[in-house]
């Protein structure tokens, strides 16, 4: 028992400046229970949820964003027609008096800007202009398919007739074989003294590998209905029959050829000598001398002194984007065709 007059001695008693005691940390099973998450009723469905509704706004995200693709690309395809057609359309319907210009550049081909397709579009929409007062054919090309100029040359004359306006063709480095046989059906023709005209002649080129396909021990195995079928391939040899039949064909199609020449270019010919349908080309000079040619002069020297129209516009059908991916994708699905037809025979 404590004594209640007792006295602590001096140094023994409580601090009063000492800081009061923290309490001690609960240890009761109640308190760690309530500081769990999982310890509280319903958690896993509210975990459940947070996953739903995160897993749902991911997909509104891709979804949304795989619109916005889809609607970039739809814009994208509609701006290359609209392309396509702003550039097939004339470039000019009723304007002032002008000088129309088409240019035949590059190899004349089905494939090429310098097809009858495209040429005889420009030509025709510059014939039809009302403020054109002639046609200028700007060629600058080596030749090419004897088919596709004679196309663009009947419609050239045949346009001419009907709208009773002036063609004329001038020449920049080359007009050479049938790039010249457009330039025919030019009421003149005009070169740089430097140019390269003519080459009036036709040829059906290609190789041979029989001899060598025998040194190395390959067996070519063409298998045809018919005795010429494989007529011109070049793993096969060919028959002097077959040689006089290409023979023919060409000689017929240069006879062709030199008949327009005649007719276009009339008695301007100068000389009537075997050299001048030989194929041989000139410089526009010599040109001029052979009556292959008339005069010296370029494309604003025509439209300023014999058209008396100096503004020059320009009717050039040319290849634009969305015909070069319609291209492509039509390309591939062709490719695709023929995979899956590979296995069968073909006619051609």
């Amino acid at each position: 028992m404590s004594d209640p007059d007792r006295r602590e001695p001096a140094g023994f008693g409580p601090d009063p400046h000492a800081l009061p005691a923290a309490p001690a940390p609960s240890t009761s099973p109640s308190s760690s229970v309530n500081n769990d998450p999982t310890s509280k009723p319903g958690w896993e469905r509210a975990t459940l949820e947070k996953l739903a509704f995160a897993a749902l706004k991911e997909q509104r995200a891709a979804r949304r964003w795989k619109t916005f693709v889809r609607l970039a690309w739809l814009a994208f395809f509609i701006a290359l027609v609209w392309l396509g057609v702003s550039r097939s359309q004339s470039t000019a319907v009723n304007s002032a008096p002008h000088t129309a210009v088409v240019e035949i550049e590059g190899a004349i081909a089905g494939d090429s800007d310098a097809s009858a397709e495209y040429i005889v579009a420009a030509v025709r929409s510059a014939f039809e202009d009302a403020g054109s007062k002639g046609v200028v054919l700007l060629i600058n090309s080596p030749g090419g398919s004897p088919v596709q100029a004679g196309i663009i040359h009947d419609e050239i004359k045949r346009l001419r007739a009907k709208h009773n306006k002036p063609v004329y063709a001038v020449v920049e480095e080359t007009c050479a074989s049938a790039a010249y046989y457009i330039a025919a059906a030019a009421d003149e023709i005009f070169v740089d003294k430097a140019s390269l005209v003519g080459s009036i002649g036709v040829l059906m080129d290609g190789f041979g590998f029989t001899g060598t396909m025998e040194k190395l021990g390959v067996e070519r195995r063409l298998l045809t209905s018919g005795a010429n079928k494989g007529f011109l391939d070049p793993f096969s040899p060919m028959s002097d029959a077959q040689r006089a039949h290409a023979q023919q064909m060409l000689d017929q199609i240069h006879a062709q050829f030199i008949d327009v020449v005649r007719k276009g270019r009339g008695e301007r010919l100068k000389t009537e000598t075997p050299e001048l349908f030989s194929g041989l080309f000139w410089t526009g000079q010599q040109a001029i001398a052979l009556g292959l040619a008339d005069k010296l002069g370029s494309v604003e020297f025509v439209a300023r002194d014999v058209l008396k129209a100096e503004e020059i516009i320009d009717y050039t059908r040319r290849e634009n984007v969305a015909e070069r991916l319609a291209k492509r994708f039509g390309a591939a699905a062709a490719q695709a065709a023929v995979q899956a037809l590979q296995t069968t025979p073909s006619l051609r």
